[in-house]
This record gives C-alpha cells, sequence and structure tokens, in this order.
C-alpha cells in the first residue's frame, strides 16, 4: 500500500462561487467567459456554489443562456464526471452545489443541511476513484448559511458526516463557501473531524476572498485530512473578479 501511495499523482482542486452565472447584482450573463477561466486553471477537481440546474425564466429571456443545466455546460469535455446536489428550489428553477470531477465519481449523496427558515443549504459528498490511489478519495463542496447559529448547527453536522461516512484513514478534501466571516470553523473541524485548513497551515491565516474586488473577510476555504498542499493560493483578481463575487481557490493535494 505505501508503494501505491507514493507513485499517486498530485491533484489539483479549486472551489468558487459562480454566483448563478451572473456578475455581481446580476447585472450580466457570464457564465461562457467563467467556463473558459475555469477550463484554464485546469484542475482535477472543482467545487461549485450556487451553480444553477434550471431557470425557465432565464432560459427564455438571456443571450447565451446554455441547453445544459450549468454544471454541465462547465464540465462539458473537461471533466467527463460531474455530481449536482439541489439546495434551494423555486417556481422557475433550482440551485445547488457540484462538483466537476477528472476522475471516476463511485456514489455522491447530497445532504440537506438548511435551518429552519427561507435559506436552503447543503453538502455535497462524493467519493472519487483516483488512478493509482489504493483508497477512495472523499471530497464534500459546502456552502453554510449566513446566520452564526445556523453554521454552528451545520459545521456540527459536517464533522458528523467527516466521521460517519468514510474511513478515518482516507483521504479527504472539504471545500467552498463557508461564510465564516467570524473565523469560528476552524477549531470546531480540527477537534471534531480532524480537518485542516490548507491556507492556515501554509501562511498562519485563511485566505480573504469576499468581496473578490476587493477582498476583506475570508469566507471560502479548503480543509484537508490525511492528505497534504502544497502552494494553496487565491486565484488572481484579472479576470476571477469580474467573473464571481468571491475570490475562487486553488491547492495541490499529494495523496
Amino acid at each position: 500500500m505505501t508503494d501505491t501511495v507514493a507513485t499517486a499523482p498530485p491533484l489539483t482542486v479549486m472551489t468558487v462561487n459562480t454566483h448563478k452565472g451572473f456578475t455581481t447584482f446580476n447585472r450580466k450573463f457570464i457564465l461562457p467567459e467563467l467556463r473558459d477561466a475555469v477550463r484554464k486553471v485546469g484542475a482535477d477537481v472543482v467545487f461549485l456554489q450556487e451553480v444553477l440546474g434550471t431557470h425557465e425564466e432565464h432560459e427564455k429571456k438571456v443571450d447565451r443562456w446554455p441547453e445544459a443545466p450549468h454544471y454541465e455546460f462547465l464540465a462539458d469535455s473537461i471533466w467527463p464526471q460531474f455530481a449536482y446536489g439541489r439546495n434551494m428550489v423555486y417556481p422557475k428553477g433550482h440551485h445547488g452545489n457540484a462538483v466537476l470531477s477528472k476522475f471516476p465519481i463511485s456514489h455522491f449523496q447530497n445532504h440537506d443541511v438548511s435551518i429552519i427558515g427561507p435559506e436552503k443549504r447543503g453538502l455535497l459528498h462524493c467519493v472519487l476513484q483516483v488512478p493509482r490511489h489504493a483508497q477512495d478519495v472523499h471530497v464534500i463542496c459546502v456552502h453554510l448559511g449566513l446566520a452564526e447559529t445556523h453554521r454552528q448547527q451545520q459545521l456540527d453536522l459536517l464533522c458528523q458526516i467527516a466521521r460517519s461516512e468514510m474511513p478515518q484513514d482516507a483521504p479527504l478534501i472539504v471545500a467552498g463557501d463557508f461564510n465564516d466571516w467570524r473565523r469560528r470553523a476552524h477549531d470546531v473541524l480540527w477537534r471534531e473531524a480532524g480537518l485542516r485548513e490548507v491556507f492556515v497551515s501554509a501562511y498562519g491565516e485563511p485566505a480573504k476572498t469576499f468581496p473578490a474586488r476587493f477582498p476583506l473577510l475570508a469566507l471560502d476555504r479548503i480543509y484537508v485530512r490525511n492528505c497534504s498542499v502544497h502552494l494553496p493560493m487565491v486565484l488572481p483578481r484579472r479576470p476571477w473578479s469580474h467573473l464571481s463575487d468571491h475570490a475562487p481557490l486553488a491547492a495541490e493535494i499529494h495523496l
């Protein structure tokens, strides 16, 4: 097993909140430009939040609106595997989290972690089969609530999933929009699930990602367990500050 792990190639991951394919304040539809930018990063696994499954009204009125769901449009021919977790449903459509993968997704499950009220949130857990690695790699795409009390409950649910749905020695990557502007998640996830944040480990503090043009808050995160990380980075403002209100994160993961 040691030899197998030693020859496993590193994989690159990125996370981005797609804002349903529109610029800030929904002024312009930019999903095609977003797809080009995601392609250029070339990540093996992409974590997406606020990605549209369907929207009947936009489909009729918005130029360049794709026929396929947004996660499938973004995956295109680059990421042959994808999973979608529908979180928010409304009369015209729905949106949620998605994972795009260059590796086979053998299983996925979307956990509804919505708390009382209109805000709907989910944790999308996918199991990946990575070549030349003996164990499955588990990934969880996260989008937590805006209220502190909701986030604390959702973090507890995330820790429960990390403890119960995968082997304790399996590689685990958790990424997404945590909305954790008070930075409360680090201690909870380390203490309860053995997860460490990659920017905190590398640079001593989480990356500031929001708002993308002049980042002040560290809302987006990448946490890992049973793997190491090389050169986590915030992707540059050009073109990303035009494509999302959150600055995307990327990192090289060594299994």
